[in-house]
């Protein structure tokens, strides 16, 4: 069973960390419909950083920075929760199409702007 989260955000939060850690089974279980085969083709994703943008009621609009194949993107979604039995579980997102600005500092911790680091 998982670490019962009293809010989207945290719940949120500790799946992000599941992605960093590979733990395909807590994300499962805290999900209403994804299934852990889901996860198989996204192993090879080294996670950066994550900022989460806004949290309310049961929507988390967030960023996580990864690095694939040598290059650093963004995933930026507004997800979508639901409590189920007591606990709140992932429901769905609506993905957007963002990229990191040449000037935000880089997601990978240097310090540096992204445009004279992982651009």
């Amino acid at each position: 069973m998982y670490t019962l989260c009293s809010t989207p955000e945290e719940l949120m939060r500790s799946r992000y960390e599941a992605f960093v850690k590979e733990d395909w089974n807590y994300l499962q279980e805290t999900s209403v419909h994804q299934k852990k085969e889901e996860f198989n083709d996204i192993s090879s994703i080294q996670w950066l950083k994550l900022d989460v943008i806004d949290a309310n009621e049961n929507i988390v609009e967030f960023k996580a920075y990864y690095k694939e194949k040598g290059q650093v993107n963004v995933l930026h979604e507004k997800s979508n929760f639901v409590k189920v039995d007591g606990l709140w579980k992932y429901l769905d997102g609506e993905l957007f199409k963002s990229i990191i600005q040449r000037n935000e500092l880089c997601p990978c911790g240097s310090g540096k702007k992204f445009k004279k680091c992982c651009a």
